[in-house]
């Protein structure tokens, strides 16, 4: 299991080929990968995207933990960024190797929506006329529910 919180790019290709090498033992991997969106009514210029060293490693690490002994997973990967984004650039990958895909897949969902809506990062949506941050989404919750 790997967790990493860091401010620079990462090279999805390479962190896919790493991940999967070694696990001669696990029938799928699953990968999942959140880009910058644009705003629809208000070009976005950048997010920003803050955190708590230490805090933030430790959070990701336990809902990776969760994951792991919820399902039969063999090796998870979370990378979340950090820091002043633009769209189209990458903010996190998940990945994970299980036996069967069943498990590879629940468990990236069962990450993803933890991430999304339980991970402590602050992320400001910067435009040409405001910067304002990101509110909890009630979808984002309710996607919750299910676990």
């Amino acid at each position: 299991m790997r967790i990493s919180v860091q401010d620079t790019p990462f090279d999805l290709g390479t962190e896919t080929t790493n991940f999967a090498a070694g696990h001669r033992d696990m029938g799928a991997i699953v990968t999942f990968t959140g880009v910058v969106r644009d705003l629809p009514d208000d070009p976005l210029e950048a997010m920003e995207i803050e955190h708590y060293p230490g805090m933030t490693e430790a959070a990701l690490t336990d809902i990776a933990e969760q994951a792991m002994t919820r399902w039969s997973l063999g090796d998870a990967l979370v990378i979340h960024r950090h820091g002043r984004l633009v769209p189209s650039e990458m903010i996190m990958m998940v990945a994970t190797a299980s036996r069967h895909r069943k498990d590879a897949f629940e468990a990236a969902e069962f990450l993803m929506d933890y991430l999304k809506s339980r991970a402590p990062f602050w992320k400001r949506e910067i435009t040409a006329k405001s910067a304002d941050w990101v509110a909890a989404r009630a979808e984002d919750e309710d996607a919750l529910k299910r676990w």
